[in-house]
């Protein structure tokens, strides 16, 4: 299913859906999968496909609303920007969802994720304009990691 996933975005991001793009692409995912084992970490429990466009039409929608956001604050009067370091304390526990929340927080303008504590149970991130820390904490924590439990446990 990982190789299916990820032979899938490739091609998007190719654009090429044709037959020798497949079969070049299922390679490359099997590859890809086959040397980050080594790494370490543990991958996704399992992945609520039914669930799965759902949660790309949010993350579609979280980036309109951020750029429209940075585009705000950029064109603001010097002195609106109020950037912060905020702790986010989380509620996932395997590596390889932390990392995709903290992939997609960074993909995501205006906000970028530093670091994770050594125990894994809090994610640093900075924003660019912040009204409040309680609020981005709760963006976070009820928009993308609630729906990457949604979809990945």
């Amino acid at each position: 299913l990982e190789v299916a996933l990820l032979a899938l975005a490739w091609m998007a991001l190719t654009g090429d859906w044709s037959f020798s793009a497949a079969v070049f692409s299922l390679a490359l995912g099997w590859l890809l999968l086959r040397l980050a084992r080594p790494l370490g970490g543990e991958g996704f429990r399992r992945v609520r496909l039914l669930r799965l466009p759902g949660f790309l039409v949010f993350f579609v929608k979280e980036l309109v609303v951020a750029n429209l956001k940075v585009a705000a604050a950029v064109i603001a009067p010097a002195g609106r920007l109020r950037p912060a370091i905020v702790a986010v304390p989380l509620a996932l526990d395997r590596d390889a969802e932390i990392a995709l929340l903290a992939n997609l927080i960074t993909l995501t303008p205006g906000t970028l994720s530093l670091d994770v504590s050594p125990d894994r149970r809090t994610l640093y991130v900075h924003a660019m304009a912040t009204t409040s820390p309680d609020d981005l904490r709760r963006e976070i924590q009820q928009g993308f990691e609630r729906r990457i439990l949604e979809v990945f446990r």
